[in-house]
Formats: structure tokens, sequence, C-alpha cells
């Protein structure tokens, strides 16, 4: 049977490691935990110290043995072990031992496992599945999209004595890694979603990344399929191995498939599937008229059938189905305040997660969470809302709001702040909304308690134009930058100019959490800013204005020193008595190595090297200085003569004092192409937002930022009839133009007019006509079917914001920078 718990002796027999004990009264282990800033209590714990190009978990154990942990799972022992009272289970690789003990956990388990994988669908047929058998399954499945080499242990980790199903999801990204990710899932049951273009660069073709992912079922009795995908079926039909199981295709080609379906009508966001199934007829509905939602529907519908579920329930379990949002959004509310709108699942685990993006903001002192009851849980009441108030508690929530009929049974358990109602209409109708001020607030609520109302009560009023923020994204950004990034190099992160247009509290905040070394400003005021919103991090001012040297003090902000002009302005400021200084002032020394805008000329370092070394108020914390074209390789003569001028300028500064001074000239394109540049810190700037010019380091970076809309209108223009001032256009024949809610004081530019810019509706291109207006626009809708409120995308994943801005004459970095501070912004973290 499988266990809550294991001793750590049994542990290292499964790992084969070498175990020294310390706390022999701490050896029970419940849960794995490998981020030390999610750790919710001590108890229990195991830390699996992973290591990779990026980080080391091994220099978290000191902190985390300080907060009560016992056990640690690691490759070597840190300095200083033995005063930890802790106890260590060593191996050669934390993330195979990692992976062995989810797989020792997941054979304990006697109950039906379905593993899922595909290239698209993946996280939809997981959740739908779980909809739908809820009622009738204790199931666990993998958290949101955890579908990684460290993500799947984690998830089976989660089995239980009180499951009877488990689902969990797998994906990969190169060879060799699904045949890991069986071992641990070992399905009885598999689905293959389907085959897609994801990755496709670190395969040799599509029949390699097939025969990959088929690795998950190669042990399965079961596996449902779409034999419509040639590639995938070929595969299985001729491998022996799939002969011996039962395969569950369907088809809408194919009679022979065991669901065959022959017909599919789409209408009004709903379509009617029917099929054969062991030779009688079937259909059911879904509130869903897209492709991709038919076929992941039909997965379930086998998965189902297979299971031997009534067809009237499937029908009636399908027709209820509920749109998946596979990741949170973080977005402006009313009264200063910030929302979170979570409504991906509501579940424990879930939960926890929520929790921690919620205490990644630092932009308020104070967070709130919204929580409705966590329906069809498998636990009982008594258990899971003893952990509900334990987590809202060991996170320090300042207050807490259950909605629902069972948080209210439990309320003395929360012994926060804490307000409980029977349902979200009595919350709408009873609670004092003037009391949320300055704060975060967690929306988590399941489906049937419409949050939707909530999060609309909560918002702040703004058009329909948002730039949407992929945090997850920038995260992958940051991560690739510090995988090529020499090992101990430190980064400095560009969030000047409102992080290009993406929103300087959440970026940094994001930045904060994983760890960056530095921050760089523009001016003293976003410093300013940065620091009322909770961020602790060094920043840079790289424009420090005379007037505002006392606030960069005031705030331990790090001024740019670029001339003798400032430094004696800041000399100034420092003598005065207002001052007090328990510690020097940190300044940054800029070189002029060729780009000739701001910094010191060589003949200046002896003046300023004694002017330095004569004021004690003042410690250089870095030298550094700006390439004028590291991305062009026509100029890398150049380049190289500025570095051999910053060797010798940083040299001569850094000899004169005895005491470490940090070097940086590297910008996001030097950082690969003169790697010899990076020196003691890197500063990342708009690599990290998903553009480079570098086409080698574009294919390895994500799309970060979207500029959306929605059609505000349609009409019909006859041949002849113009648009917009000036009638700037006159139609050459009838045609369908759409107007959009976004215009030049909007940062989309007027130079877009006149057929020069284009847009996005339904993945077809519609060039704008006329003039572009103050707050609109209009756009030639090419004829297609289209309806007021459709999506209209500006730039993002299908439309390059580098190639609109060549349109124009422009550059990416310019179009970035201009979105108005009216669009609002919504940050997205799966």
């Amino acid at each position: 049977m499988i266990s809550n718990s294991y001793h750590i002796e049994l542990l290292a027999k499964i790992t084969k490691a070498k175990l020294v004990v310390q706390n022999p009264e701490h050896q029970l282990i419940n849960d794995l935990l490998i981020d030390s800033r999610k750790l919710i209590n001590t108890h229990h714990n195991l830390f699996i110290a992973l290591l990779s190009l990026r980080n080391d978990g091994h220099k978290y154990i000191k902190t985390l043995a300080k907060k009560g942990v016992y056990n640690f799972l690691v490759q070597y022992l840190p300095e200083n072990y033995s005063s930890f009272n802790a106890n260590f289970i060593i191996v050669d690789d934390t993330l195979k031992a990692l992976q062995q003990i989810s797989s020792y956990h997941r054979r304990q388990f006697h109950h039906p496992v379905v593993g899922i994988t595909g290239s698209n669908g993946k996280t939809i047929v997981k959740e739908w599945t779980y909809q739908c058998l809820s009622p009738d399954y204790s199931i666990c499945r993998s958290p949101k999209s955890y579908n990684s080499q460290i993500g799947v242990p984690l998830s089976v980790f989660q089995l239980s004595p009180d499951n009877n199903l488990g689902l969990f999801e797998a994906g990969v990204s190169e060879p060799e890694e699904m045949a890991k990710l069986e071992q641990i899932i070992k399905p009885e049951i598999g689905i293959f979603t389907g085959i897609g273009d994801a990755h496709n660069k670190n395969f040799v073709d599509i029949r390699q990344k097939v025969n990959e992912k088929l690795m998950l079922f190669v042990n399965s009795k079961v596996l449902i399929f779409g034999r419509d995908y040639g590639d995938i079926a070929e595969r299985i039909f001729s491998v022996d191995i799939f002969k011996s199981k039962l395969l569950l295709d369907w088809s809408r080609r194919n009679k022979e498939a065991a669901l065959f379906i022959s017909a599919v009508t789409q209408q009004n966001q709903k379509s009617t599937i029917e099929g054969i199934w062991k030779n009688q007829a079937i259909s059911y509905s879904i509130p869903f008229s897209d492709e991709a939602s038919i076929e992941n529907s039909i997965s379930v519908c086998l998965l189902m059938l297979y299971l031997k579920i009534d067809i009237e329930i499937i029908k009636h379990r399908m027709a209820n189905l509920s749109a998946i949002a596979m990741r949170m959004e973080l977005r402006e509310g009313i009264n200063n305040c910030s929302i979170i709108n979570d409504s991906y699942n509501s579940d424990f685990n879930a939960l926890s997660i929520a929790i921690d993006f919620l205490l990644q903001q630092q932009q308020h002192k104070k967070q709130s969470v919204i929580l409705s009851d966590i329906l069809q849980s498998g636990k009982n009441n008594d258990e899971l809302y003893a952990q509900v108030a334990n987590l809202i508690r060991e996170k320090n929530i300042n207050r807490f709001i259950g909605i629902g009929p069972n948080l209210k049974e439990y309320k003395k358990l929360f012994t926060m702040e804490s307000y409980f109602y029977d349902s979200t209409r009595d919350f709408l109708q009873y609670f004092t909304f003037s009391s949320f001020n300055n704060e975060t607030i967690l929306l988590k609520g399941a489906r049937k308690f419409e949050f939707e109302k909530i999060n609309k009560t909560l918002g702040k009023k703004t058009h329909l134009t948002r730039l949407e923020v992929n945090l997850n994204a920038m995260l992958d950004n940051y991560n690739y930058f510090r995988s090529i990034i020499k090992p101990k190099v430190k980064t400095m992160i560009m969030v000047k100019a409102f992080s290009y247009g993406s929103g300087s509290f959440e970026v940094a905040n994001l930045l904060q959490f994983h760890n960056a070394d530095y921050l760089a400003v523009a001016y003293a005021d976003e410093g300013v800013d940065l620091r009322r919103a909770g961020i602790t991090l060094p920043i840079m001012v790289m424009n420090p204005e005379l007037d505002a040297l006392e606030t960069i003090i005031v705030q331990q902000l790090e001024p740019e020193i670029y001339s003798f002009d400032i430094l004696n302005a800041l000399e100034k400021t420092l003598q005065s008595q207002a001052f007090p200084q328990n510690k020097p002032i940190s300044i940054h020394i800029k070189l002029d190595t060729g780009m000739h805008r701001l910094g010191f000329m060589g003949n200046e370092l002896d003046s300023l090297i004694n002017r330095i070394i004569s004021n004690p108020k003042i410690v250089i914390k870095s030298i550094f200085s700006h390439l004028a074209a590291s991305d062009d390789k026509h100029f890398d003569t150049f380049t190289n003569d500025q570095l051999k001028l910053f060797n010798e300028y940083s040299n001569k500064i850094r000899s004169a004092f005895n005491y470490p001074i940090l070097r940086h000239i590297a910008n996001s394109a030097a950082i690969s192409r003169f790697p010899s540049a990076q020196y003691d810190m890197v500063r990342i700037g708009i690599g990290l937002y998903g553009i480079a010019s570098d086409t080698a380091i574009q294919d390895n970076l994500k799309v970060v930022s979207s500029l959306k809309t929605n059609i505000s209108q349609i009409k019909t223009i006859k041949k002849g009839e113009s648009v917009g001032y000036s009638r700037a256009f006159i139609a050459s024949n009838d045609m369908h133009i759409a107007i959009i809610p976004i215009g030049y004081a909007d940062g989309f530019d007027r130079r877009f007019s006149q057929g020069k810019g284009y847009v996005l509706v339904n993945k077809q291109r519609c060039p704008v006509i006329g003039n572009v207006c103050m707050d609109m626009c209009m756009i030639d809708l090419k004829n297609q079917k289209v309806k007021v409120g459709d999506e209209v995308c500006i730039f993002g994943e299908n439309i390059d914001i580098k190639e609109l801005a060549t349109t124009i004459g422009s550059i990416a970095y310019e179009l970035l920078t201009s979105i108005s501070s009216r669009v609002k912004r919504i940050y997205i973290q799966e």
C-alpha cells in the first residue's frame, strides 16, 4: 500500500546513497521541497538540492536548516554541515535520486494511472478528464502543467492512500527524456493527444519525436490516440510492442477506428460530436466550437467509454465542461490594489502555487486571499481545511475571505483577520469593498462559485486594449541568458523605461524572487517607485539628475557617476548635515570607451581616482561602459578596441583601491558574441523581453509581450466611400471593415496609417486603412467572418514586433516603450 511518509534510511536505500544522520528524532519524510522560498512548514520535508548550470540548491541549505528543515538530499556536504543539526542523504545526482524516490512511491500505488503526452492539449485533456471523472474517483493529478523531468516526480509523489486514480502529463523537449518519465508514471492507460511543431529543432524529424513520446506507453495496457495523425498511427500499428495492447483509436475518416466520428456540427460556440462505438451510435455536445477542443473532448470521451461510464452520464458531463484558464493573471484593481485571478483549479496544490505567486508581489505590504470551498479534493474536510488554514497562517496572509458553506463551517481554524460567506452573491452584497486598499488580492475559486463576478467588481475599469506580459516566458529568457554566462558572473537587469513598457514593479518582483543580482533604472524616480514597491535589490541609477541626489541617498539607490559635475554635486550633497551617513554611498563609474555618450575619458582617470580616494563617504561598486555596436559583426574590430580600452581603464582604477570592484560592459548581444566581455557582471536588457538581433539567440528566446485589443464595430463600406480623417482611404470595392479601440494615444504609431501597418484577426493579416486616430483605427477585414468582440493582435506570438517596427523605419525598443500607461498591463503566469 502506498505510504504517506518514508524513513530516510529507506530513501537512502532506494537511491543507493550514503547517509549522514545528525538528528535521529527527525527522520520521517512526507513532502519533497526543491525551492527554498516555497517552504510552508518545516516538519517532515526533504529538501532536494538540485544542481544545474544556472543554480545550485546547496547554497540554500544553511538558511533552510536555520528555519528548521532537518533532512536534505545532496550531492556534497555543505560547509560546516555538522553545525546544522540535520540529516543528509548523499548521492551522485540529486535529480536522478528525486526520480528514483518518486518511481518507488509510484510502485506502491495499485490503482489505475493515466499518462498523457502530445505536442498540444495535454493539460486540457488532463483537466477535462478530472472534471468528468472526479464524481466517480478520488484523483491525484499533475498541478498545472508539471510535466518535466522535475515536475513529473513531484506530481507523482503526491499520490496518497486516499486516491484511486492518477492523472499525469509528460512532456519532453529532446531525445532520451521520456524513458525516465515512464519509469516514474508507469501509466496503465495512455493518451497521445497529437503531434505538432513544438521542440522540432531538437529532433531529427517528426518520426523521431513520435518515437520519443511513445516511450511513455511501452508498458501500458491501453492506448488512446487519433488515427488521423498519420505519423502517430503508422508507428503504433507497425511496432510489435503495441500490437499486444488495447488500441483505442478515433478517426473522422476511417470507419475501422474504435470510435468513428461520423459527424461534427459547430454552431454558436457549441459543437455536437456524433460517432460509432462498438456498432452503436453515440453523440454528445461540448460548449466549445474550436477544433482543438473537439479533438481533446474525443480523447476524454474514449477514456470514459473504456472505463464503462454510462453514455448518458458522459453526455451530461461533456455538456458542462468548463474552459481551462491555464495561467494566473495579475492586473490593476480598485483603490490601488493588484488582483491575481487564478481560476485554473481549486485544489490544495494549486492554492499553494497561487499563494507563492501572491508572495512574489512586493508592491503592497498587505495580502488578501479570497477562496471558495475546495470541491472533490479526495480528502475529508477536517484534514483539508486544517491544511488550508495552516497554509494561510504559515504564509502570513493578512486577510482571508472564505466563500462557501464548508469554509464557513471551519471558520474557527482561521485565526487571522477573516470573513466568511455562504455564497459569492452574499459576499458581493454584504462585504465593504472600500476596505480593499493598497493590497494584493488573490482570487481562487471553484467554477460553480462564479468568481468572475468578484474579479469584475475588483478590477480597475479600463478600455479593452491591453498588453499581456508572460512572466513564464520572461523567466525562461532570463534563465537562457544565465545558462550562457560563465559561473559566478552576476546579472544586472535593465528595468528602465517602465521595463521596456512591460511594467517595472511586476518585472522587478519576478527578478528579485529569482535571485537577480542588480537592477538598473534610467532615473531616480523609477528607483524610488521600486523601493516603495518593496524591491530590496541593489539599484543603479543611470541618469542621476542633480536635484535627485538627496532622494538617491535616502532611498539607498546607487548613482552612475559619469562626469566631474555629477561627482561634485554628489560630494556637496553628502556634506549636508541632513544626511548623516552610517556607511559610504555606493557609486558606479561610467567610462567612455568609444560610444562618446556619457562617461569619463582616459585622460580624466588620475584626477577621478584621487578624488574618490580622498572621500571616505564614497565607495566604487562597479566600473562599466557601453558597447556601441556589439550586435553588428561589421563593427567587431571597433568592439574589440572598446574592450581593450575598457580593460586598460578599469584595471587602472581597480589597482588604486584595496577593495573588490565589479566590472561590466556586456549587453544582451555581447553576452553571446563576446564571451570574454562578461567580466564580473552582464547587463540583460531587451533580450529579457524576447528580442535579439542575433538569429541564434532569437531562436532560444520566447515572446514576452503581446499587445491586444478587440473589435468595437463592423461596417460594410461601398465602393467609392472614404474611411477616416482627411478621406485618406477610398474603397475601390465593396468591403467589410472593423473599428478597433487602439490609436496613437495608446502607442500605436500614426506611421502605421494607410496600409503600412497591419494586425492579426483570427491569425489573418488585416491592413490598417485610413489614418490612425488618437483612440482608434480602422482595418480591412479581407472578407473574414468575424464579430464584434473578437480578439485583435497588434504584436505578439504570431506577429513579430521587429518586423512590424521595420515597416515604419523604427525599432522594437521604440514600439515597446511607446505603449501608453493607459493601456492596462495583464501579467500572466502558468
